[in-house]
């Protein structure tokens, strides 16, 4: 079924970009694939934040959180920073604040580096311990540790890891089994990365999106959550499709389009207009070349609704 893209597959040779697979679908059908050897589950990276968000938007439902809720509702340390220049306490920090990245930290913390060698083993103490740089809420700066907070949250708040959570309530109805997920020194899902899925069953992710949490029949996530989180919560200043604005743990992009991304290529992007998903699986640090090559040779496949 690679057929169709050609054009696609020419693209990401001509530029060396190095593309494993890639799944389109409309209408839920299958329209084409291509694999370069085998689809297999690769670490998702930042995509890993988009189904914590799903988590978020059924705790919600379930009552068990809310969106105002903050970090000292869940976690208190005697050794809280003190507050700079009448910046509120992290203790402070909302749901809502983490789950559209503006923190109000300039330095996020948590990134995979600093998580590698960090020797404090309770990572949402040493979150908490950092202080804030600016008022919460208002500037969006990107932070893989708003993520691993709000995981540590929904732990807090409905006794299970998100991972364990999530299991019975969407990845089990989606066929998505024995799932590998990362976390912490103290066993809290990493939330902001370490998914280990391949890039079929990200597809189905991608449909479960497209249709608004509706999946064979059954509700599993709010339409209303969905619509939220896909939708711009903050402005973005990167450049390209990273400057199009950011809603609840999920990118906006060009087209009326919007995705989940993870470092190296990884991309589930959603084209309501079309009916569409296309997932994409890599290892390639030009990811803007990648959904350059998506805009060009792959959005022309789809027929008009």
């Amino acid at each position: 079924m690679s057929e169709q893209l050609k054009g696609f597959i020419h693209t990401i040779t001509e530029q060396q970009l190095n593309v494993f697979s890639i799944r389109i679908l409309q209408k839920g059908h299958l329209l084409a694939h291509w694999d370069r050897d085998k689809d297999q589950r690769r670490v998702q990276h930042s995509i890993s934040k988009s189904f914590t968000c799903m988590a978020v938007g059924l705790a919600l439902e379930e009552g068990l959180i809310h969106l105002d809720a903050t970090l000292g509702d869940y976690f208190s340390y005697d050794h809280a920073p003190v507050a700079q220049r009448n910046l509120p306490s992290p203790q402070e920090l909302r749901l809502r604040d983490l789950l559209r990245m503006t923190s109000g930290h300039d330095s996020p913390p948590l990134w995979a580096d600093e998580r590698a060698s960090l020797t404090e083993k309770d990572w949402a103490k040493y979150y908490m311990s950092l202080p804030l740089d600016r008022v919460p809420g208002e500037q969006f700066t990107y932070s893989s540790g708003d993520t691993f907070m709000i995981s540590a949250m929904l732990q807090a708040a409905t006794g299970q890891t998100v991972k364990d959570y999530l299991t019975p309530r969407l990845f089990d109805p989606l066929g998505i089994h024995d799932v590998e997920w990362e976390t912490s020194p103290l066993g809290v899902t990493l939330g902001c990365a370490g998914l280990w899925i391949s890039n079929e069953e990200l597809s189905r992710f991608g449909q479960l999106l497209l249709q608004e949490g509706h999946w064979e029949g059954t509700q599993l996530v709010p339409a209303d959550w969905i619509r939220q989180a896909t939708s711009q919560q903050i402005e973005t200043t990167g450049e390209g499709d990273w400057g199009k604005g950011y809603g609840y743990q999920f990118w906006m992009c060009s087209h009326d389009a919007y995705r989940a991304d993870g470092a190296y290529g990884q991309l589930c992007i959603i084209i309501p207009s079309k009916e569409a998903v296309i997932c994409i699986n890599s290892e390639e640090e030009n990811m803007q070349g990648i959904l350059n090559a998506v805009w060009n040779e792959v959005l022309p496949l789809y027929t008009q609704r």
